[in-house]
């Protein structure tokens, strides 16, 4: 069974404050004509008229699209409505929820301290956070239940579907070893998330609202230090809260909040002006509303419950590395762009080209890991392909790319300098492919 396949929502909400000293060059983006980065315009529009088709259909409220090649955009679109209801158009510059592509991001954070000699990944997380050193392992009873399933997040984790569970119910084990930096990045810590199993330890999760916004990110870890862990370290890849521990990490490795050293080190110099943890009032007319489906109607979406965007419009203490931020696809573009160029964009540099290969390199060859029949492994921060047949989409070895649990993506194609960023706001977005047609169609135009 392919546990944890999905790609998350969760590490719902919060903030940074206006980013205000964002450089001068914030604004521009480098467009050019698709035929003179080698993308058919004609091939590209069929992106376009997928979107529109969607539209048409109710599928989804609307969406934003971008594609871009050596360094330049060649295909920037947006189609039908940010809110349906209000009958306000969705626009290029629209502001989403981005959910699990925030973990790229924090990645990145955290391989600058990396770069700073902070620590190794090879050092055990308790060194720097001891409330989880020696956590134990629980020991799954026989014939129990385990994804894939996938549990919404409540507004009261009261209300969380569970059977009773308590600490006192799970037969636990020592761990054959500590989890390390590296297991953080690359998810295989022992960790879970919560909503993507039935085992005792998700349902724990679930219980004590693991994932709940009201604490801060040093009490979500704290809370996780009174747990066990679902699996062994190092021997699978889980896909968990590790990257909202990494959020901690950088914490105290930095002395500064999370939200701030985000702002000051990767927001402001790359210029993404409108990435944060929250919207503030002045962009609140670009914020999308979230939609979900509509139970036993498939292909049918309405307005989310209010308390799915509640967070993300109040000045959170909350800063989930997993989960939390909001972004446009342009500013995307920009860390993307940043990446792909080895770490420097328009003059400010963030990480080493050397520090991005490593990155982006597989770091699961011997790890039991669901991603791998769908020819990816994960690096720290990234799935990367490994086996482009598998995969169906014509990627190059190396592609490395994530998602948001409401449906966005993006792609960073270093062979064919290729980036893809695809916006829309459904969650849960599970058994919707509107962002692997829209891969297919990119791919398709490529024309040189």
């Amino acid at each position: 069974m392919f546990r944890n396949a999905l790609t998350p929502m969760l590490g719902l909400l919060l903030a940074v404050a206006t980013l205000i000293s964002a450089p001068v060059f914030a604004g521009t983006l480098p467009e050019t004509a698709p035929e003179k980065i080698g993308l058919s315009a004609e091939r590209l529009d069929r992106i376009t008229q997928a979107m529109k088709a969607d539209y048409e259909a109710g599928k989804i409220s609307g969406a934003v699209a971008l594609v871009a090649r050596n360094g330049k955009i060649g295909y920037f679109q947006s189609v039908g409505m940010s809110d349906r209801e209000k009958k306000s158009p969705m626009k290029n510059d629209t502001i989403f929820r981005i959910y699990s592509m925030s973990k790229p991001v924090t990645s990145v954070a955290v391989m600058m301290l990396y770069e700073e000699g902070k620590f190794f990944l090879s050092d055990p997380v308790s060194k720097y956070l001891p409330e989880l050193g020696g956590l134990r392992v629980a020991v799954q009873p026989e014939g129990a239940m385990d994804g894939p399933v996938f549990n919404l997040p409540n507004e009261d984790p009261a209300d969380a579907p569970r059977k009773p569970t308590s600490l006192a119910d799970i037969t636990t084990e020592t761990a054959r070893r500590e989890m390390t930096i590296e297991d953080l990045l690359r998810h295989t810590a022992g960790l879970t998330y919560g909503f993507f199993g039935n085992s005792e330890v998700d349902l724990l999760y679930q219980q004590m609202g693991i994932l709940t916004t009201e604490k801060t990110i040093e009490e979500t870890v704290q809370k996780l230090g009174k747990l066990p862990l679902k699996l062994h370290p190092g021997e699978t890849w889980e896909y968990s809260v590790s990257i909202d521990v990494l959020g901690r990490l950088v914490e105290v490795l930095s002395g500064q909040p999370f939200d701030v050293f985000l702002e000051e080190r990767i927001f402001g110099p790359l210029g993404m002006v409108d990435t944060a943890f929250w919207v503030p009032d002045a962009k609140l007319d670009r914020f999308a509303q979230m939609y979900t489906p509509v139970p036993n109607r498939e292909g049918e979406i309405q307005p989310a419950p209010a308390f799915f965007s509640r967070n993300f419009v109040n000045n959170p203490t909350h800063f989930s590395g997993g989960g939390g931020l909001v972004s446009t696809a342009a500013d995307y573009f920009r860390f993307c762009q940043m990446m792909l160029n080895g770490g420097e964009l328009d003059g400010q540099r963030i990480l080493s080209r050397t520090t991005i290969e490593l990155m982006t390199d597989n770091h699961t060859l011997d790890i039991e890991s669901s991603l791998r029949e769908g020819g990816y492994e994960f690096g720290l921060g990234f799935a990367v392909a490994t086996e482009p047949g598998r995969i169906g989409v014509p990627v190059s070895r190396g592609e490395y790319n994530w998602g948001g649990a409401a449906g966005t993506k993006f792609w960073i194609d270093p062979e064919e300098e290729f980036i893809g960023i695809y916006m829309v706001q459904i969650l849960p977005h599970t058994g919707l492919h509107f962002g692997d047609q829209f891969k297919i169609l990119a791919y398709q135009a490529i024309a040189d």
